[in-house]
């Protein structure tokens, strides 16, 4: 395992446990680093003449050095062309930065690869356009009759199990539905909440009939035992949910209506999704395997929550 370097807050715990005269072993284990880390940061921050150590002092000197050792370096072109790859694979400048570094040795900051981005822009180039733009436009519902959540019987997102709400075990999902425009086309997203794994259906309506047939068919298609429950929004095309539930053997819960956050994992895939399929664009020629390939693009896509490590390296190891 490559040595990692103690974060501000790391720093500031070690300050505090010094102040209480812990030794350094006992430090290193309550931190979960090995003694030599802990011995090497106060060696190099504790003075002869000042017996203290200041977390922010060290947390200066180490950013001094930081900067020293890569002040002179400039990335190759070789750096650039894996760095745009990226970008027109949708990763995220952060993304690059953290899994880049894991996968290609790759040493750069999500700040550099913005500046590249940006640079890039101001001469005519189109880097920027791979970047996740949020433009979504907000309104309220004035005086019209709202029927969501009208729907006797319903499971509350309350009642779902804790092992869902804590993301303790794989098996537990979010659904929702992406529209495209002027049509009814549109496609039906499953992600899973522990490792975000998504699956994606096409629907050439948004009729309750045609979803619940794609999604017993996508359930079935995986593996025995994936998916244990699905929560969903109240939205119409989910009130046959029942034929799902008596189809699969998994349970449908929902959430409180105009609570989008309760569902953000959903939320937040259907955001990078959008960067495939943007609003106010027709879905109509989007076929099952279209969609197959876009939830391998998502699936592949290194995620911060994960350590960088992919949906798809996460379900594996589930």
């Amino acid at each position: 395992m490559s040595y990692v370097q103690l974060t501000p807050g790391e720093r500031y715990m070690l300050g505090q446990l010094l102040k209480q005269g812990l030794s350094v072993p006992k430090i290193a284990d309550q931190m979960g680093r090995h003694r030599t880390t802990i011995w090497r940061e106060v060696r190099r921050n504790v003075r002869g003449n000042d017996p203290l150590y200041r977390w922010y002092e060290a947390q200066e000197r180490s950013n001094g050095r930081r900067s020293r050792s890569r002040r002179n370096r400039r990335l190759s072109d070789e750096d650039l062309a894996l760095i745009e790859r990226c970008l027109a694979d949708k990763w995220s400048p952060e993304q690059i930065a953290n899994r880049g570094a894991l996968l290609f040795a790759l040493e750069v900051s999500h700040e550099t690869v913005y500046r590249h981005v940006w640079r890039d822009k101001r001469r005519g180039g189109q880097l920027f356009r791979h970047l996740r733009l949020s433009q979504k436009q907000k309104r309220k519902r004035y005086g019209a009759y709202d029927s969501r959540g009208r729907l006797a019987g319903k499971r509350h997102i309350s009642e779902r199990p804790e092992a869902a709400n804590q993301r303790s075990e794989f098996g537990h999902w979010e659904i929702d539905t992406v529209m495209g425009s002027p049509d009814q086309h549109c496609v039906v997203t499953l992600v899973e909440r522990s490792t975000g794994y998504t699956l994606i259906g096409k629907l050439r309506d948004r009729s309750a009939q045609g979803l619940t047939r794609q999604v017993i068919s996508m359930i079935q298609r995986e593996r025995s035992g994936s998916f244990k429950t699905i929560t969903s929004d109240n939205g119409t095309e989910f009130h046959s949910y029942k034929d799902i539930e008596q189809a699969t053997g998994v349970i449908f819960y929902f959430a409180t209506p105009h609570h989008a956050w309760e569902r953000g994992t959903c939320e937040n895939t259907n955001g990078l999704l959008r960067q495939y399929l943007p609003k106010r664009t027709s879905t109509a020629r989007v076929t099952q395997d279209r969609c197959d390939f876009l939830a391998r693009e998502l699936n592949s896509r290194p995620r911060k929550r994960h350590g960088y490590f992919t949906p798809e390296e996460m379900r594996r190891a589930a």
